[in-house]
């Protein structure tokens, strides 16, 4: 195995070790994948002040997401899908995150259970719902997030209708995949992911299958899957999830200020500035682009945190220093998850950390909660004169 420096280092031993039609689900965004390149280069038009002749001893990355300790402002995203990564996938990413100090968010569409994900860790996980037409089943996975004791729920507010995703389309993604002479050749490729899922009995999705009415078993789950999702949703249905819940509540998927001052009205705990990774409205704004806006939009009503595009514990420092009080991962652990297991999504918050740490060190910053804007170069036109 050869030395994992950066994310960008898993992300290429993950391309070799993966099945195709997983590693293009997660490497991916809808229709020309425009504002999924997007979320990416435009952190680098964000520079960082170099300060030097500061004391640096003791510093300290520890912070806090919605009242709860984290060892950096960062936590895993809900990413669906992510036991065909690896086997077992939510499992091993979820005890990493555990182990780590920061939140683990199960998805929805996770191979694991809830129940499964509860069984194998110690400490209380962030669940993640969409919102689906059938309140039955809504109310039944959020009784079962209640009985697993889950700290917050997080809504995902921006997937009423599916973005279209041309390589998920070409490649037939499906849990378990479909067996084509195409992926049955690639998947042959793939010696160790393939032991690894043939030494589980976890293959598709936990929290629907047996769970969902008309769901019993993977071939009747694709109809469900396309009826599924709600396309009326409008802000009195996330009222009456959050009611459902009454717990800590996240809304995830914010990207127009509009948007984000209803989420602080609604009495949300914190409201997720994200594009679902540019997954969605293609042509959309980076989330990056957008944070600024919106956080001197909400002010403190509300606890702004950000998703869509970070690969490095530097653009975390940015965001941070904009103004969010935490960051999501999602692509970054899938690409040490599909690595090296659950050491991989360590070795990815290792990585993040560390540069995390040193870039604030050079920027001199001790304390994470101490970074503002004035750490950062920003161009004058980085927020748009949009129309």
């Amino acid at each position: 195995m050869p030395v994992m420096t950066c994310i960008e280092d898993l992300r290429r031993v993950y391309a070799r070790k993966t099945p195709r039609m997983f590693y293009d689900y997660t490497e991916s965004g809808s229709w020309t994948e425009q504002t999924f390149r997007e979320n990416i280069t435009d952190f680098d038009r964000i520079r960082l002040r170099q300060r030097v002749a500061v004391d640096m001893a003791g510093r300290s990355t520890a912070s806090r997401m919605i009242g709860e300790d984290v060892t950096m402002p960062v936590a895993l995203a809900p990413v669906g899908l992510t036991g065909m990564q690896c086997a077992d996938g939510e499992i091993k990413a979820a005890r990493a995150a555990e182990k780590f100090g920061v939140p683990y968010t199960l998805s929805t569409m996770s191979i694991c259970s809830i129940e499964d994900v509860a069984a194998h860790t110690e400490k209380p996980f962030w669940f993640q719902v969409y919102t689906l037409r059938d309140d039955t089943f809504m109310k039944n996975l959020i009784d079962r997030a209640k009985a697993a004791k889950c700290s917050a729920l997080v809504i995902t507010v921006d997937l009423q209708v599916l973005g279209q995703r041309h390589r998920d389309l070409k490649n037939g993604l499906s849990a378990p995949p479909k067996l084509t002479p195409r992926s049955i050749a690639n998947m042959m490729t793939k010696v160790q992911w393939g032991l690894g899922m043939l030494g589980t009995k976890r293959h598709s999705f936990g929290n629907v299958v047996g769970h969902a009415k008309g769901v019993s078993d993977p071939a009747s789950l694709s109809s469900w899957t396309a009826e599924a999702f709600d396309p009326s949703l409008d802000w009195v249905r996330i009222g009456k999830i959050m009611e459902m819940w009454d717990g800590k509540v996240i809304l995830k998927g914010i990207l127009d200020v509009e948007d984000a001052r209803r989420a602080a009205e609604m009495g949300a705990d914190a409201i997720v500035v994200s594009n679902h990774g540019g997954r969605q409205q293609d042509g959309a704004l980076s989330s990056i682009r957008m944070l600024q806006e919106i956080v001197d939009a909400v002010g403190d009503k509300v606890e702004v945190h950000f998703d869509s595009g970070i690969r490095s514990g530097q653009d975390v420092l940015k965001a941070i220093a904009m103004g969010a009080k935490g960051t999501y991962i999602g692509r970054a652990f899938v690409y040490g998850l599909g690595a090296m297991g659950e050491s991989g999504v360590t070795k990815a918050l290792e990585i993040i950390h560390k540069e995390l740490d040193t870039s604030m060190a050079l920027s001199g910053k001790r304390d994470v909660t101490a970074l503002d804007r004035g750490d950062l170069l920003i161009p004058k036109d980085f927020a748009g004169d949009w129309q």
